[in-house]
């Protein structure tokens, strides 16, 4: 007889996933992907209370939370020690909007480590997050859930799925939360709705609709200055901004999908995702530290200073501004399998076209209050205040691109998975008042991915792989000036690994050592001068295990050690740290059934020293959080108790480099209560 694997436990939860999307742009087994993926699926969110997306990647060792230049606007995530905010993609298409994303419509989180352009274009130097949302499926079912929690925090959530024929079904998932915070001032009003139609399930030709439409209204925070290169040492209480500061952000985004399977080894699939994102924001920091004489400290030194802490004022600062994000991206792909003698073939072909367009006005407020560093007076803008217009800045860019990937079954044991990418990247950009006044540059680069992989039995994969990527100075749509003109800097990994299937294919066990490495880094020779003469080397390893160690127990847990270091730079860093690059990350999170109905658990997240910027002067020590959850479970309804930082841990969620590097602390010891009724 043929292995029956067994799944779920007795209270139907599982952490662990069989396949993924994220490496071959097609459903493809885990022990098939030769590059490090770890997914985080909807079970492992439930359990832990992961309502954001930055919640749910606490999961992933090697992940850090940074900001992106200036500022805080959005989820800005580094990755294996460099920036992936525009690496983050829904559903296969680049989600390239600054906003604060949510995981109610999501299935999965899939996170594929290392460059990977052959597969999705520019960027993608750490790796790339694939948001997964969920589907409508053929069965009816729904749940409403609503959570109470301390310091006003409210949220309600709602997961209908409804057939409408033999073939099709449609599914809605709303949300709706008004968060405060253990912080003073802060709060989110958030809502949204993501519907989604699946037309001829089960047929050769399947189409499905889908959309995210989601508006917040956030309190910003852009958290503490430092003094003398650390975070300043007051309550992790006090706020440094402006009462009637807001981040209103409203998402639009629209997928059609086509799919249609000529034969069991031709198929074609066709995309097509409209996305329009909108960031009004009204945002006020801590620029500079002064003294009571009116002194400002040195900022680009992390505020040195004797002086005692009540001595010290915070000179607030605007970072306000509209910005348009608008992108229209199309994905075709032709699977064909096929026989070359005794290799049997999996061949992905496609085309990808998009356009993309952002515009962002600032404007600067003039006249901001000074603040005292120790107990900062909570007020909204003064009246004398005054606004001024500032730069505006008109982007556009185009990709085309054509790609290739074959996975080659050799042999029973033997895979070769060998892939590149043609790219063309053109990006213009107009600053109304800062330079460059105007900017152009057009980009082809060919990436390529290659991968071998060894499978003595059906427990066993071990393989070794290549990847490159590539990262143009207009990447983001915006430039630094005196990078126009330069050339994309290239990065390239190397990756050997192995991932073994145990307890009757139910739980996963990975490791992996890796050698990331960007060669022609962008480096500052002066004021407005760049020449491709850096380079950045993070090498390093990390395990995984996810999945039931027994019938009743369920864990998911991984460790990254990152040994990183700027080797050539010409602005000062060499010999340096990465930003926001900590050696050790490590993450544990294990529930445990009993009593038919009962479940328990919970576990630490644990990140060492890391620095704002490669300059190494301001830095954030290391921490450990405990969570924890119990949950009563029956077929109709569960309740589950989340406590989060159970400790009541101080320490700091986001290190940001603008401003002389400001450190935004985490919330304090957090307890929620969750009701959720099945149907």
């Amino acid at each position: 007889m043929s292995t029956v694997k067994v799944t779920g436990s007795v209270i139907g939860s599982d952490y662990d996933a069989d396949s993924s999307s994220v490496g071959a742009k097609i459903p493809m087994a885990l022990r098939d992907i030769p590059q490090s993926v770890v997914v985080v699926n909807r079970d492992l969110m439930d359990a832990q209370g992961a309502t954001s997306f930055q919640d749910a990647l606490r999961n992933v060792p090697g992940i850090t939370i940074g900001g992106a230049e200036g500022g805080q606007i959005g989820n800005n995530i580094n990755l294996h020690g460099f920036s992936a905010r525009t690496d983050i993609y829904l559903d296969g298409f680049r989600d390239s909007g600054q906003y604060y994303r949510d995981t109610f419509d999501l299935s999965a989180i899939e996170v594929l480590k290392g460059p990977s352009s052959m597969l999705f274009g520019r960027g993608s130097t750490g790796g790339v997050i694939n948001q997964v949302s969920k589907e409508p499926e053929l069965k009816a079912f729904g749940q409403v859930s609503a959570t109470v929690g301390t310091d006003d925090h409210y949220r309600t959530s709602a997961d209908f799925n409804q057939p409408l024929s033999d073939t099709s079904a449609m599914r809605l998932n709303v949300f709706g939360q008004d968060i405060h915070s253990t912080r003073d001032v802060l709060s989110n009003q958030d809502y949204g709705f993501a519907p989604s139609f699946r037309f001829g399930i089960g047929t050769p030709t399947e189409i499905t609709l889908s959309a995210l439409l989601q508006r917040n209204h956030d309190m910003p925070d852009y958290g503490f200055p430092p003094i003398n290169g650390r975070p300043a040492n007051v309550s992790h209480d006090n706020f440094y901004g402006l009462t009637d500061d807001r981040t209103n952000q409203d998402v639009n985004s629209f997928n059609a999908r086509l799919k249609h399977s000529f034969s069991s080894d031709v198929s074609l699939r066709s995309q097509l995702n409209y996305s329009e994102y909108t960031t009004n924001a009204r945002e006020t920091a801590a620029n500079s530290v002064v003294t009571a004489n009116g002194v400002t400290l040195n900022k680009t030194a992390g505020n040195p200073t004797t002086l005692p802490l009540q001595d010290l004022y915070v000179q607030l600062a605007s970072h306000d501004r509209v910005i348009h994000d608008r992108i229209l991206d199309s994905q075709t792909d032709l699977v064909t399998k096929f026989n070359i003698g005794s290799v049997q073939n999996t061949l992905v072909s496609g085309v990808e076209l998009a356009h993309e367009t952002y515009d962002n006005q600032a404007t600067t407020r003039n006249g901001l209050p000074l603040l005292s560093l120790v107990n900062p007076v909570e007020e909204a803008t003064p009246s004398n205040v005054t606004t001024t217009i500032g730069n505006r800045a008109d982007s556009t860019a185009d990709t085309a691109a054509v790609y290739v990937n074959d996975t080659a079954k050799l042999s029973d044991q033997w895979t070769l998975v060998a892939g590149l990418r043609r790219d063309r990247f053109k990006a213009d950009i107009t600053n109304s008042i800062s330079l460059p006044s105007y900017a152009t540059q057009t980009v082809y680069f060919t990436s390529v991915r290659t991968g071998l992989i060894f499978q003595p039995s059906e427990t066993q994969s071990y393989y070794a792989s290549y990847g490159t990527s590539f990262d143009p100075s207009l990447e983001t749509l915006t430039v630094t000036n005196g990078t126009q003109d330069l050339a994309p800097e290239k990065n390239r990994s190397y990756e050997i690994g192995g991932k073994w299937n145990l307890v009757q294919d139910t739980l996963q066990l990975t490791s992996a050592l890796f050698d990331v490495e960007q060669t022609n880094a962008r480096t500052q020779t002066s004021t407005g001068e760049y020449v491709l003469d850096g380079n950045i080397r993070i090498r390093g390893g990390e395990v995984g295990a996810s999945g039931h160690i027994n019938e009743h127990w369920l864990v998911f847990a991984g460790y990254t050690y990152m040994n990183a270091k700027v080797l050539k730079a010409a602005d000062g860093t060499q010999g340096n740290v990465p930003a926001n690059t900590p050696r050790n990350t490590a993450t544990l999170w294990s529930t445990y059934a009993f009593a038919g109905h009962w479940e328990a658990g919970g576990g630490p997240s644990y990140m060492s020293q890391r620095y704002a910027a490669n300059t190494n002067v301001v830095s954030v020590g290391g921490y450990t959080r405990w969570d924890g959850t119990l949950a009563y479970h029956q077929p109709s309804y569960d309740i589950r108790l989340n406590v989060l930082n159970l400790t009541n841990k101080k320490y700091f969620d986001a290190l940001i480099a603008s401003d002389g590097g400001r450190s935004v602390p985490a919330i304090g010891r957090t307890t929620m209560v969750t009701y959720t009724y099945k149907f």
